[in-house]
């Protein structure tokens, strides 16, 4: 199947209002991995300095929501944007942002840009992920309700390591080997981390990362994933001809920037639509939309609970 269809910049802007949109900053990426850190940080400290269970599920709904921002600014530095310089832009991308979730910038890279050439075609590789809705309000209920207990996070982040061992012992493979491979896919969460925790408790509050990093990665931010994955996809259809109507931008207000759409995801059309922008130029480039009379074309939502509403909206 061919390619998906895609828009020229210059059916849109002019080089003068194009040139700005596209151009790489050497500090607004960077700054933007820094916020996600502070914030992080800033919503431990909360806890730390008052702990009771409000603090508690605040932390863990705010630093899930960051560690989504890192996944989001990790697939910026998969299509170039963080920064100009192309080695600086893959290493703060993979080990600043990637890393800490054991995401791998290359890995990412490869398969995302398939998702962007067939988006919504056959050969998408995320195309299961929208596929299936829309879904009965049980079912999604059911899928939600795994995510939070930490159910998706095991079966997603675990059970594959656990199998990979139980597989290679079936076929025969030395312990080592499999062994060898496992630790290679996480040695960059591993590395991470023990300087993380390393940090932690040499501050004496080594609790920390089990509570406050842990436990919003096999929680929330298994939630907000799936909540950003529909958004962005699903009810979309498939084969869609028109490249403004590929995916879908979403109105999120301040709480929503902050717990589930951080660092302009909610924007996802202009992103397919113009997949070198970098993140933070995503709403000039709505804006502009907006004033050229193209928004009415474009695939939107009013908010992410119309758009949980379509997606649930099969009969039982």
């Amino acid at each position: 199947m061919p390619a998906a269809a895609r828009v020229k910049p210059g059916d849109f802007f002019t080089p003068e209002e194009w040139a700005p949109l596209a151009a790489r900053s050497r500090w607004m990426g960077l700054w933007l991995i820094a916020h996600a850190w502070l914030t992080i940080f800033a919503a431990g400290a909360l806890f730390v300095a008052l702990p009771n269970p409000i603090t508690y599920v605040f932390a863990v709904m705010v630093i899930g929501g960051r560690q989504l921002g890192l996944a989001i600014l990790m697939h910026d530095g998969a299509h170039g944007c963080l920064h100009p310089d192309q080695k600086v832009n893959d290493w703060v991308g993979h080990w600043l942002a990637g890393a800490p979730t054991n995401a791998d910038l290359q890995r990412y890279r490869d398969y995302h840009l398939q998702h962007h050439k067939f988006a919504q075609q056959a050969e998408d590789p995320d195309l299961g992920l929208s596929a299936p809705f829309p879904i009965t309000r049980t079912s999604l209920r059911r899928k939600m309700i795994r995510d939070l207990t930490g159910q998706t996070f095991y079966k997603q982040r675990i059970a594959p390591t656990i199998d990979a061992f139980v597989q290679g012992a079936r076929k025969g493979v030395p312990f080592g080997r499999t062994a060898k491979g496992v630790i290679a896919f996480w040695k960059p969460f591993l590395v991470f981390h023990a300087v993380l925790w390393g940090g932690l408790i040499l501050a004496g509050y080594w609790w920390a990362w089990p509570a406050l990093w842990l436990v919003p990665m096999a929680t929330w931010y298994p939630l907000i994933t799936r909540l950003r994955n529909i958004a962005e996809h699903a009810c979309v259809g498939k084969d869609e001809p028109d490249p403004l109507r590929h995916a879908r931008t979403t109105k999120a207000g301040p709480i929503a920037r902050l717990l589930l759409a951080p660092y302009y995801v909610n924007y996802h059309c202009e992103h397919h639509m113009f997949m070198h922008v970098p993140c933070w130029n995503l709403p000039k480039v709505s804006r502009l939309l907006e004033k050229k009379g193209v928004t009415p074309r474009m695939l939107t939502a009013p908010s992410y609970a119309a758009v949980l509403g379509m997606a649930a909206g099969k009969a039982a």
